[in-house]
């Protein structure tokens, strides 16, 4: 089965450019950053669990509210007057455990999802992970369309979140993209840090260009995405992305990391049809 659903011609009015965004998770390493670098593009607001001074931070880049992902009826509140919701609240942990995760990943997942669609939001875009397919081995490249394959809980919660969300989308009438996000990281951590990112590094700036993609688009009904950087060696296969939003990732740790961006890697021999240095064994006679 296909990982995206479109909508069918004129079933979908024409979108106004959506305007009104709510992020959950807004003091997260990825939200605080996505709400930095689209304080100027979108009208945020900015939600948290508690009023601190990470949350304090953010309020000269939108309005701020405080709701956590068990309140029903603040969540209600927090979707009002929203086009997208960008989900980006829960439990980051690979290794939470069941009781750990089931609030906030699975009960809150439902309840910020349900909300959205009771509010009539267009929207909801939900991040998902690589965990969603870490069990496949080391040496298999994911694609999006196949079975999902969780290394942890962690990991099955997110598997959770896209089931639920194809249906919302597909019943419910709520647009859902999921994002597999894969290890995201500052530029400065390709530059120096280990090389386990290798084949799994997706970029600052690239997760932003997703997003941004992704709340712009009006022709996905739903969508699962798989989300790296333009590395030379990549876990996931991010074509569908690429093919169906326009992505253009821009970074590539094997050129940015000291330690490998002087073996030339970017020449390695494509081995396949497609190689543009493969000629033909036939005469051209």
């Amino acid at each position: 089965m296909r990982s995206f659903t479109l909508h069918t011609k004129n079933a979908q009015p024409s979108a106004a450019p959506s305007k009104n965004v709510l992020v959950t998770g807004a003091v997260g390493r990825i939200g605080a950053y996505f709400t930095e670098n689209a304080a100027s593009r979108y009208s945020l607001r900015l939600m948290g669990r508690k009023m601190d001074d990470r949350l304090k931070r953010l309020e000269r880049f939108g309005e701020i509210i405080v709701c956590d992902l068990s309140d029903a009826d603040g969540l209600r509140k927090a979707c009002a007057g929203m086009d997208v919701v960008l989900h980006l609240a829960g439990d980051p942990s690979p290794s939470a455990t069941w009781d750990d995760l089931l609030a906030p990943n699975i009960e809150g997942t439902f309840n910020i999802m349900n909300a959205a669609r009771l509010e009539k939001c267009r929207k909801l875009i939900f991040a998902s992970s690589i965990h969603a397919v870490s069990g496949y081995p080391a040496g298999i490249q994911t694609k999006s369309d196949e079975p999902v394959n969780p290394g942890d809980l962690y990991g099955v919660t997110k598997c959770f979140g896209e089931a639920l969300g194809r249906y919302f989308a597909e019943q419910e009438g709520l647009d859902v993209i999921a994002l597999r996000i894969g290890a995201f990281q500052p530029r400065e951590t390709a530059e120096k840090g280990p090389l386990k990112f290798l084949d799994g590094f997706l970029s600052q700036r690239d997760l932003q260009q997703l997003i941004t993609l992704c709340i712009d688009d009006t022709r996905l009904k739903f969508a699962v995405f798989q989300c790296l950087s333009r590395n030379t060696f990549n876990r996931m296969d991010i074509s569908d992305a690429m093919e169906l939003l326009g992505y253009k990732p821009q970074d590539n740790f094997a050129e940015l990391n000291p330690q490998l961006k002087d073996l030339g890697l970017d020449q390695v021999i494509a081995h396949n049809a497609g190689d543009a240095s493969q000629e033909s064994g036939l005469s051209s006679q």
